[in-house]
């Protein structure tokens, strides 16, 4: 009789959140966040302007620490074993992080050395984005949603398995929305990514996500599937 084959130990979490707080001198700007996203799955951050959900993603990212309580990505601690997740998550911020005087595909260069990845897929992302014909103009020079193009390219270089982007879609002409949503949906190099995304718009988060957690001062108002979700429970987070 054959051998059996080994058994495949289960996926880690995409996000796991247990009783996170974080301070801003004596402000809580986060109050005890507990909640575990599957690995592959999309959850959307709801809630008011000053609620907390850019904090949240930057948390999330690395790039600011807990006051309290313990965060895990791609089953990471972080920030203790950050570097364990370098180049697997992909942070696209709400004022996109390019440096403006440099051109289009130096800011993508730029990045993938940082990231150590391939530099071929700057060629492969600047195909994806539409921007070939761009790619020797400075940042400075574009619009609005070019410059949230290039950025979201920027986002994908390494293949990122975890996504946390913080209104991607804000201030953009619906055909550049459009464009940049199905970018951001697409997986160009196969990868299952689990993804957060913060928003206003409760008619998409609630179409897209798995998991939909409302933050309101700072505190959990709101964390269950959509379709468990009321108007009556949308509208309360923004009164």
């Amino acid at each position: 009789m054959a051998p059996a084959p080994p058994a495949t130990a289960p996926a880690a979490p995409g996000v796991q959140l247990d009783g996170l707080i974080r301070r801003r001198g004596e402000r809580l700007v986060l109050r005890e966040i507990t909640l575990e996203l599957p690995a592959g799955g999309t959850l959307a951050l709801l809630g008011p302007n000053g609620a907390g959900k850019s904090t949240l993603l930057r948390v999330l990212a690395g790039l600011l620490r807990p006051s309290r309580g313990r965060c895990r990505v791609l089953g990471h601690e972080l920030p203790r074993e950050r570097h364990a997740v370098r180049g697997r998550v992909g942070y696209l911020a709400h004022e996109p992080m390019l440096y403006r005087d440099l051109t289009v595909r130096e800011n993508l260069v730029h990045r993938a050395r940082l990231l150590r990845a391939p530099i071929g897929q700057v060629d492969e992302l600047l195909a994806a984005t539409g921007l070939q014909r761009r790619a020797s103009f400075p940042v400075a020079a574009l619009s609005r949603g070019l410059t949230q193009r290039t950025a979201a390219a920027a986002t994908l270089l390494a293949d990122p398995e975890l996504l946390l982007l913080d209104e991607p879609l804000a201030n953009l002409d619906p055909v550049a929305a459009e464009q940049l949503g199905a970018l951001l949906d697409a997986r160009p190099f196969g990868v299952a990514r689990t993804r957060v995304i913060a928003g206003h718009d409760p008619d998409a988060a609630l179409a897209e996500a798995d998991l939909v957690l409302g933050l309101k001062d700072g505190a959990v108002a709101l964390l269950a599937a959509p379709a468990a979700i009321t108007d009556a429970e949308i509208g309360a987070l923004y009164r």
